[in-house]
């Protein structure tokens, strides 16, 4: 009976241990499996479902730009193609998807080790057993200095996080950027293309007219030679200019998320910025204020400076306590207590204290390169803006006198003073100003809004001037 308590003994006391682990297998986590199948991929790939793009863009919230009304049944505009692309662009899910990875290191950064348990047996098994009883042990020990670490690997953890989210934001500002200038370019495109189609009806009516007078001999062979040219450019411009817009369709597709055979109508009479830029000086004060990769380059640094902390706290010595019971062959109970301390006599962290210090540097001079380079890109972005203004100017006002002169030969055309082949010549410098007008807008719109986003203003010009889309 005393043996069969024995045995009954340890098998209680191997029943306990067992207990603990299996509770503590309690909160694990379970494989939940997510195929790569060809269906879902295709699920993703396909046309986002414009209800619930609606509304989601409704429920949208951005720390760079307020809510904005969004229904593209009545023609996309630029800030509606922004908030488009901010919630249906698959790279942003790509970049979203660190915030889940950063929420998982701040819940590693504060768990603390495991407690460990151990249990050992020993039976008499030669020699004079007589007397003798079976021997146990059981253990309890947990390591302490993590508790020295844990809040600077918090705070790490913290900061990283928050620098994370506002490096999302800033990659949502730059893809809502990129869909409102993609939007701009379809817009000048479109334009363009209805420009250099006139310009092309206008060369084919002038070899019409060359080739009807070289037949009544009243136009030479080289007047109609020279019409067949010109319509033949023309026709070769058209047929770019077709071929760009629909390049900038895909571009405006791509940067929405949406495959290439969905066509979103643009909305008509969107009203074309032309930018003013504030100083210099302001700009570059408001964008150490207002960038969100500067923001979150200060939130990694503060992520560094926690790190070096912890680093340094932990070239303390490690400390281990321990508790332990047990019961030898000649059946003497103990208990006890134990402590270990690492010695630190040649690994004092002092590695990576170094790295930890050097990556500190590199963060902190990354930083004063990010300003350095904003400061050049305002002053340079500026500079150009105001350039092209004033060619701008200096162009409208071309246009302005060959819109009068073009009216001038037009009355004298129909009155038989003027010749027919100088009237369309007149004419078609008319076009190609107005295409050249155009162009310059394009690049204005360009700076002006590769000026937002280097002074971190989103929104920061006004739109004027708007161009009719006939």
């Amino acid at each position: 009976m005393r043996q069969l308590f024995r045995y009954c003994g340890f098998a209680g006391k191997l029943a306990l241990v067992i207990g603990l682990m299996a509770l503590g297998l309690c909160g694990c986590a379970a494989y939940q499996p997510l195929p790569l199948t060809s269906e879902s991929l295709q699920k993703r790939l396909q046309a986002p479902d414009m209800a619930a793009v609606r509304l989601q863009v409704d429920e949208l919230k951005l720390p760079f730009a307020p809510p904005q009304p969004f229904d593209e049944r009545d023609g996309l505009s630029p800030e509606e193609a922004a908030m488009m692309a901010v919630v249906v662009n698959p790279g942003l899910q790509v970049a979203r998807d660190r915030k889940g990875l950063a929420a998982a290191q701040l819940i590693q950064a504060g768990i603390l080790p495991n407690p460990q348990i151990s249990y050992e047996l020993t039976h008499p098994s030669g020699g004079d057993t007589k007397g003798t009883v079976n021997g146990f042990g059981f253990g309890l020990g947990w390591d302490i200095s993590s508790l020295l670490t844990r809040p600077g690997r918090l705070d790490a953890a913290r900061a990283q996080s928050s620098a994370i989210d506002l490096e999302i934001a800033w990659q949502e500002w730059q893809v809502a950027t990129a869909a409102k200038l993609h939007t701009y370019h379809l817009i000048i495109a479109e334009k363009r293309l209805k420009l250099l189609q006139k310009a092309e009806k206008c060369r084919a009516e002038l070899r019409q007219k060359m080739e009807q007078g070289a037949e009544s001999g009243v136009k030479t062979r080289t007047d109609l030679a020279t019409a067949t040219i010109s319509l033949q450019e023309s026709q070769a411009e058209l047929v770019k200019a077709q071929s760009h817009y629909e390049l900038e369709r895909l571009a405006l597709n791509r940067v929405l998320g949406l495959p290439a055979t969905v066509k979103i109508p643009l909305a008509q009479d969107i009203a074309l910025p032309l930018p003013q830029s504030p100083a210099a000086d302001k700009l570059f004060l408001a964008a150490q204020n207002h960038r969100l990769d500067l923001q979150a380059l200060r939130l990694g640094y503060e992520s560094q400076e926690a790190q070096v902390r912890t680093a340094v706290r932990a070239q303390f010595p490690q400390i281990n306590l321990g508790f332990s019971s047990g019961k030898d062959t000649d059946s003497l109970r103990t208990i006890g207590f134990g402590i270990s301390i690492d010695l630190p006599l040649f690994d004092r962290n002092q590695g990576e204290i170094a790295r930890q210090r050097a990556s500190r540097q590199q963060l902190f001079d990354e930083y004063v390169n990010r300003l350095f380079t904003t400061r050049a890109d305002i002053d340079h972005l500026t500079a150009a803006l105001s350039g092209a203004r004033l060619e701008l100017a200096g162009l409208e006002q071309a246009l302005a006198k060959e819109q009068t002169l073009n009216e001038t030969f037009s009355a004298a055309v129909q009155n038989g003073q003027l010749d027919l082949f100088s009237y369309y010549e007149t004419l078609h410098r008319l076009y190609r100003t107005r295409l050249q007008t155009l162009k310059l807008r394009q690049k204005i719109i360009d700076l002006g809004l590769a000026l937002e986003v280097a002074s971190g203003n989103y929104g920061l010009f006004s739109q004027k001037d708007t161009i009719q889309r006939d």
